[in-house]
């Protein structure tokens, strides 16, 4: 059996275009103001008859951007014709990071106030409380569907998903109401026995809580059983550690008479 490795023929320089130096600087100085280019950088070859020029960009603000200008020689032509003209960052420019949607820039407490955050028709993380057979429902049947829904009082439309329940959990689990927190890699005991602890209902009954203790860092908050703090409702001071008793009180009986025959 033969085997071929396929590979990709580079095309040859066409010399015409490569020496098209000044026809391309020619060209960028017609758009661009001269103060703003800067030496000539070199030269790539795109395609057959096809090369793009680089030039040094002296623009304020553009620190190692490059103006590019990209030349063709038509078949069996000895001049270039201008196809392209942009500016470029290079390996040293600064340039904008990459665009996230602003769904995903949002973290937990960037809501304020009045801010409304939808979440999609086809979420993952919810699934229907209720089901109206088995075939898919358009945007008007589904707002039917809703509409009966509150008349008869089933509650939430949505609930969540084994996916929308397992993300919940990996994220509780390791963020900072888990056993990887700092706080709890340095606590005397874990939440597990600590009577603050309020056990969460359902099927993560059995994996979180919700911390009870008013002088906790994680008051009001979704807590694993093997987190933990130094609020611990069984945790006791060593001696060491408690508080110096203090002396017994000193009454003063000197007089002010009995001071200035002093």
């Amino acid at each position: 059996m033969i085997s071929r490795v396929m590979t990709s023929v580079r095309p040859k320089p066409d010399s015409v275009a490569v020496a098209a130096v000044d026809a391309a600087r020619a060209a960028l100085l017609e758009e661009i103001e001269a103060a703003d280019v800067g030496e000539h950088l070199g030269h790539v070859v795109e395609g057959e008859r096809l090369v793009t020029h680089l030039f040094e960009c002296r623009r304020p603000g553009y620190v190692g951007w490059r103006w590019s200008v990209t030349v063709v020689r038509a078949s069996r032509q000895k001049h270039v014709t201008v196809d392209e003209l942009v500016l470029i960052p290079g390996d040293e420019a600064i340039v904008a990071p990459a665009w996230v949607p602003y769904r995903e820039r949002i973290k937990p407490g960037d809501l304020s106030p009045g801010d409304l955050l939808p979440v999609e028709e086809d979420d993952p993380r919810l699934v229907p409380t209720y089901l109206f057979g088995d075939e898919e429902l358009d945007a008007d049947e589904r707002a039917q569907v809703r509409t009966v829904a509150d008349e008869l009082g089933l509650g939430r439309v949505r609930t969540l998903s084994l996916e929308g329940r397992d993300l919940a959990a990996q994220r509780w689990y390791d963020g900072d109401g888990g056993p990887e927190a700092p706080i709890a890699q340095s606590a005397p005991d874990s939440c597990s026995t600590c009577g603050f602890l309020m056990r969460l209902a359902g099927p993560l009954s059995e994996m979180f809580g919700v911390c009870a203790n008013g002088n906790a860092n994680d008051d009001g908050r979704v807590v694993s059983f093997d987190h933990g703090c130094g609020a611990h409702s069984e945790v006791r001071l060593a001696k060491k550690h408690e508080p110096i008793p203090l002396a017994d009180p000193v009454v003063d009986t000197i007089s002010i008479e009995e001071l200035e025959t002093f």
